[in-house]
């Protein structure tokens, strides 16, 4: 059994999904089961609702080959609820997928409550990070005979990413006591937190390594990679305690729900640093890679036995997932028209 990832993978600095994509990309090809060729391929790997349009062509010129799909999200929960991704990701999840990957609990959950039908196999498995780069060596020792080292990342500058509570550890941290980086795009303009701009995995993880605290403030995620990457490198972590983030950060850091707990919390740490970092335990890309490739598997063999039907896809089901597509595509350029328009009077 060989498989496929529809995506089409960047080096340069970009969103979680593409990052991922990638290790487990590696993973597969390591493990000699990854196929280049899409017409080759006996399992096609979709992500959330990019590339649906190919993955829509594909289903229709080869019906029997089977679709699993990762899916991410909610994102009309970190977005705007008019956002029609979450659409798109619905109908080809129930027209084309046969199998479906969820990165966390909390997704899962949060995309069945917002109308996406269940598919007949459905697993959890959440993700993991580059392990040559996203590791404890090299990781500086955290002491407490200097100011703590705060840091916190962000390749989106959407507002939704917690950028609130940075804006609010900005004004109100105690730069005598620590210091705060911040790697990404910002629409803040910090006055203390030191900002440096999106750096590619091996310049992040160098940088992950010399603090000793992440911080994250998303409010909305279906599994961060940001959040994975630095708990790899053995920071630990106050996040907000919403949607995946308790799941993730589980006995290796602090939750919080508004910003002014979080000079407490980073006392809590500092006291019992040792104990916090002991607890950091993820499970690798190898691992997790694993998990991909033993459900697909099972998935496979499935339907190879005759137990399970791939599903079966026609013009009909090709129209409608295209008119899903183009409905959300024409609501973004409507969107945008309306913007400028406004901003214009």
């Amino acid at each position: 059994m060989k498989v496929n990832i529809l995506f089409k993978l960047k080096d340069s600095p970009t969103g979680g999904g593409n990052q991922f994509l990638k290790s487990l990309k590696q993973y597969l090809q390591s493990a000699a089961v990854y196929e280049y060729n899409v017409q080759k391929a006996d399992v096609i790997l979709i992500n959330s609702y990019q590339y649906i349009d190919t993955a829509a062509k594909i289903k229709l010129e080869y019906n029997d080959k089977l679709f699993v799909h990762r899916i991410d999200g909610p994102i009309r929960l970190y977005n705007k609820k008019s956002d029609r991704r979450d659409f798109v990701t619905n109908i080809a999840n129930h027209l084309i997928a046969d199998a479906t990957i969820f990165q966390s609990g909390w997704s899962r959950d949060e995309n069945h409550q917002l109308g996406l039908k269940k598919n007949r196999f459905e697993t959890v498995i959440t993700n993991a990070p580059d392990p040559l780069i996203f590791n404890r060596q090299g990781k500086e020792a955290f002491s407490a005979d200097r100011k703590m080292r705060l840091i916190a990342a962000s390749w989106s500058s959407n507002w939704n990413k917690g950028f609130g509570v940075y804006q609010w550890l900005d004004e109100h941290l105690d730069f005598d006591k620590y210091e705060m980086t911040f790697v990404g795009n910002s629409p803040v303009s910090f006055k203390n937190i030191i900002n440096k701009p999106p750096l590619n995995s091996i310049e992040l993880a160098f940088e992950l390594k010399k603090n000793d605290v992440f911080i994250f403030a998303s409010p909305m995620e279906a599994c961060s990679n940001s959040l994975l990457e630095a708990l790899h490198c053995g920071l630990p972590v106050i996040a907000t305690n919403s949607s995946s983030n308790p799941e993730l950060v589980a006995k290796a850091g602090e939750v919080f729900v508004q910003p002014d707990e979080i000079p407490r919390l980073l006392d809590k740490i500092a006291n019992h640093y040792d104990n916090y970092q002991a607890v950091i335990n993820m499970p690798s890309v190898d691992e997790v890679g694993k998990q991909y490739y033993d459900f697909i598997n099972y998935v496979y063999r499935q339907v190879q036995n005759s137990a399970a039907e791939i599903k079966r896809f026609g013009r009909f089901g090709y129209i409608e997932v295209m008119a899903t597509i183009y409905s959300w595509k024409f609501a973004e350029r409507m969107s945008t028209v309306v913007g400028r328009f406004t901003k214009s009077k």
